[in-house]
């Protein structure tokens, strides 16, 4: 390991030493002041945002503000992580929530501030440190965190990015110093990640790939579905974990939906990533473009249909496409990841819920109906850490996001997030 990186390391042990004993609430005044900085100065971060790795500028300045947003809830949440008295015949009867010490952060590119933000801030908050390790083309925006949480007041240690490479994972991870990791990424990094934490008895939390199912059915506002769900796919140019990528429609509203939405879907025109009014740029790497272009053939060899051609016009920009699949179709068992739709048609209620549900990922999923008994049907069985009703799936801080099956385990967000990096320590006795 890099002499660097073992002092950052050694670093944030002992700021925790430190840190874990500041009061809760003179904590979340730091988070507060790190919020304000972050809304003061959406346009600027916002510009590192799209500079490296050119999402829309409005898409990037909305996720600072959203950040900015989360920050405040955390710096007003209730303190879930006081002792707890428990009722006993004992004297000393309590819970003690403990913060671990170091936790590493490795983090995508496709939202270089919330994804980290949304791990770390509740992490901090609970009195633990963080060390960083972005992905390689996002380490401007690290650096900038790390110094909005400077500027903000937070001692040095608390947070600090490390500009490392995957391959320097492994060894941080085994560090002693290191106590878990969270990571929000792919299936294949994730269960690398798992394995290492596993075999030194640490800490995990994974938020991993999805394949969202966004189910349409004939008592719907077809209008708004239409609009929501196009957006839910292209968002991001398509590079989001809870994108809808699978359309699954009633049959008895096929041929009046999908106009519809084909409409929605051509309106979305790659243009210049700084121009505000920029709906879908690039995506982030010329080597993701290519891999959507062999998941696309491999569906279309695997009998999938066009509805919509996916054109390459440069070596990261495509016009969306849309194909109509079936469900026997391997490509569904992988993550689409760009802009390319696919379309499903379901006979009824229960082929929809088995399509929505026969698949490895269960992060969220989206129904469209005005019936109450089909909404709860829907609500008890899909297989998912998120069901929408009605909406696009869109995290929000106040309710914990996490998902099921192959796309991960653990929760971020909402309060629950404040001990997922703690230990429950049982105090009892006389």
């Amino acid at each position: 390991m890099e002499q660097s990186i073992e002092n950052k390391l050694i670093k944030g042990d002992k700021a925790f030493s430190e840190w874990r004993k500041v009061p809760f609430e003179e904590k979340q005044k730091l988070i507060a002041k790190a919020a304000g900085i972050l809304k003061n100065n959406a346009e600027r971060f916002g510009t590192i945002i799209t500079q490296e790795m050119n999402k829309p500028i409005s898409e990037s300045i909305a996720e600072v503000e959203k950040c900015a947003l989360m920050m405040n809830y955390y710096a007003d949440a209730e303190n879930m992580l006081k002792p707890e008295k428990v009722d006993s015949e004992f004297s000393y009867s309590e819970v003690h929530y403990v913060p671990k010490g170091v936790i590493l952060g490795v983090m995508p590119w496709n939202f270089p501030f919330w994804q980290v933000l949304r791990f770390a801030i509740p992490a901090i908050l609970a009195g633990n440190t963080v060390v960083l390790k972005h992905a390689s083309i996002c380490f401007g925006s690290g650096n900038a965190i790390e110094e909005v949480l400077l500027e903000a007041g937070f001692p040095e240690g608390i947070f600090q990015n490390l500009e490392v490479g995957h391959k320097a994972v492994k060894e941080i991870l085994e560090h002693p110093v290191v106590k878990g990791v969270s990571l929000t990424g792919s299936g294949k990094a994730g269960g690398e990640v798992a394995s290492i934490a596993g075999l030194n008895i640490k800490k995990s939390l994974l938020e991993l790939g999805g394949s969202d199912a966004f189910i349409v059915f004939d008592d719907a506002d077809l209008d708004e579905a239409a609009k929501a769900g196009v957006k839910s796919r292209l968002q991001n140019c398509g590079q989001t974990c809870t994108a809808a990528k699978r359309f699954i429609i009633d049959e008895k509203v096929e041929n009046v939906f999908l106009p519809k939405f084909i409409e929605e879907y051509k309106k979305y025109v790659v243009g210049d990533p700084m121009n505000k009014e920029t709906k879908i740029t690039g995506m982030a790497r010329p080597d993701l473009a290519d891999d959507l272009e062999k998941q696309l053939k491999k569906a279309l060899e695997n009998g999938a249909e066009i509805i919509i051609p996916l054109e390459r016009i440069s070596a990261v920009e495509f016009k969306p496409g849309l194909i109509r699949v079936k469900k026997d179709n391997p490509i569904l068992e992988e993550e689409l990841f760009g802009p390319l739709g696919m379309v499903m048609i379901a006979k009824n209620d229960e082929e929809a819920l088995q399509m929505a549900n026969d698949i490895p990922f269960g992060l969220s999923n989206s129904v469209w109906t005005a019936d109450k008994d089909r909404q709860l049907f829907f609500i008890e069985n899909l297989e998912s850490g998120t069901v929408n009703i009605n909406r696009m799936t869109s995290s929000d801080p106040r309710f914990p996001f996490g998902g099921s099956k192959a796309s991960g385990y653990g929760t971020e967000l909402s309060l629950l997030a404040l001990k997922e990096f703690v230990t429950a320590k049982t105090v009892v006795g006389n």
